[in-house]
């Protein structure tokens, strides 16, 4: 099963992707870890990154692209099966994932979109911010990053969506509620990954599951 994690700051997918990851015993992809990674260990690729931080700019799509690559070709190794967390965060970087993937055999199998309203993803960034001392995730900021990720992401979604290969997940719930359903859904879709044409493939929205069980909508993650 190859999976990449489409989400706002908030939605739980560092924890999602770890799950998802640990159950299909495949390796957890997250271009922050790798990042952090390579500049604690100092290699050249941690010093581009650094470099770039002390500068105060984002880290270049093309260095983050190359951390993928080797991830992702290491991943092809192991046997193939990844959960990518982290990358693309805009489309140029989205094409280009699509094109690797298309040369090595490793596109993705399934985009899984964690949805959540803004006023729950800012609470839960607040909270995790007093929590941890940051003092610099002031509400300001966490405003400004959700509507840069709203800004960039939806163009992400809607190409995914018209692949066929996107599955939305309301991640509004608790934590282990929106585990279950995504490792549910993924188990019935492996065996037909490698089966169904792409082209004959259409997006999933498994939003409203929990309104038609009776459920409440919207429930806060604790």
């Amino acid at each position: 099963m190859r999976v990449l994690m489409i989400a706002p700051p908030g939605a739980g997918k560092g924890t999602q992707g770890a799950l998802i990851a640990a159950h299909f015993d495949v390796p957890h992809i997250a271009t922050g870890v790798l990042l952090r990674d390579h500049v604690a260990r100092r290699t050249e690729l941690g010093r581009i990154v650094q470099e770039h931080l002390d500068q105060g700019g984002l880290v270049p799509d093309e260095t983050v692209l190359e951390l993928v690559r080797v991830a992702l070709l290491a991943a092809k190794a192991a046997g193939g099966g990844y959960v990518l967390d982290g990358v693309p965060r805009n489309m140029a970087q989205a094409r280009s994932l699509y094109a690797f993937g298309v040369e090595y055999g490793m596109t993705a199998d399934v985009a899984l979109h964690l949805q959540a309203q803004d006023h729950e993803l800012v609470r839960r960034l607040l909270a995790r911010a007093a929590l941890e001392h940051r003092s610099d995730d002031t509400r300001e900021v966490v405003e400004r990053r959700l509507a840069l990720y709203h800004e960039v992401t939806a163009p992400i979604v809607s190409w995914y969506a018209q692949r066929g290969i996107l599955v939305s997940v309301d991640a509004m719930r608790p934590v282990e509620q929106v585990g279950r359903e995504i490792l549910a859904a993924l188990e019935v879709m492996r065996p037909l990954v490698d089966h169904v044409p792409a082209e004959a493939r259409r997006p999933v929205d498994l939003t409203g599951l929990g309104a038609a069980f009776g459920q409440a909508a919207g429930t806060p993650q604790p």
